[in-house]
């Protein structure tokens, strides 16, 4: 196969990316047919998965400006993923200009690809990084430079820690980040689940074991574990839809059928 000019030399061409069919779901075309075809097999099994991302990404706008409503001016995106429109700084920084932001991914095509997009906006900047690596990407330079620890931080973990495969991994994860940042801070949380769409969403787990990132869906009572400690802010744990929708026409007649918690909450 032909390496894409976007392709970084070290992306495996013949394994699908969780990234990139996260990409393709959102109609982007930073993706190899690899990856395609992946998505049309699990799509087989549930086609409502490109709403589900889309409707992610609706949840993503909505709390970034909640956060920024509260005061909130930096922000940590923890597996941010390939850049599409409506990203954490272009939401952030229109309604607060000072807003900075700090991206962190393992994924090089996402990090290439938001490298190009953040050339001369000095308030954001990305990290080629594990965010399980929690000591390392918060000693790293644009963190030290972009964050300053004293101020609330918005800790930002969409769509990502379904592909943490432990309780405990998730949990630890969540809270190292959480002690480093102060009274003030928020995280901000969606994380798939299986508990309506049962065995249709068991046949889409199989298939991303064939992907760099296994997926872990959890329910709601392991989800909320998440943010245990913290202050939830209402309505809680809750599906995708039904977090402050801007409109009625947002909340779907069925929201369980984003298959996607959502939660936001404070440290107090």
């Amino acid at each position: 196969m032909e390496r894409p000019t976007w392709a970084p030399g070290e992306v495996d061409l013949e394994r699908p990316s969780a990234a990139r069919v996260y990409d393709y779901y959102l109609g982007g075309y930073h993706n190899l047919a690899v990856d395609r075809e992946f998505a049309e097999q699990a799509m087989l099994a549930m086609p409502e998965l490109p709403l589900i991302m889309r409707t992610n990404r609706a949840f993503l706008r909505r709390s970034v400006r909640h956060l920024v409503a509260q005061g909130v001016r930096q922000f940590l995106d923890l597996g941010s993923g390939i850049p599409t429109v409506g990203n954490v700084h272009e939401i952030a920084q229109g309604a607060a200009p000072e807003s900075r932001v700090v991206y962190v991914d393992k994924d090089p095509v996402a990090v290439a690809h938001s490298q190009v997009m953040l050339e001369g906006n000095a308030g954001a900047a990305v990290l080629l990084a594990d965010m399980r690596d929690v000591q390392s990407v918060l000693a790293d330079e644009a963190v030290a430079r972009l964050i300053d620890p004293a101020e609330p931080v918005g800790v930002l973990m969409f769509a990502v820690l379904h592909f943490v495969d432990t309780d405990k991994l998730a949990r630890d994860t969540v809270r190292g980040y959480m002690a480093a940042v102060p009274s003030g801070s928020y995280l901000v949380v969606s994380h798939g689940t299986h508990e309506v769409v049962g065995e249709r969403g068991k046949q889409v787990e199989r298939l991303y074991t064939r992907t760099d990132n296994p997926f872990y869906p959890r329910n709601q009572a392991q989800v909320s574990a998440l943010a245990d400690g913290l202050e939830l802010i209402e309505p809680g744990v809750v599906y995708l839809p039904s977090w402050r929708p801007d409109s009625p026409e947002e909340v779907e007649d069925h929201p369980e059928k984003s298959s996607t918690y959502a939660m936001v909450a404070r440290k107090p």
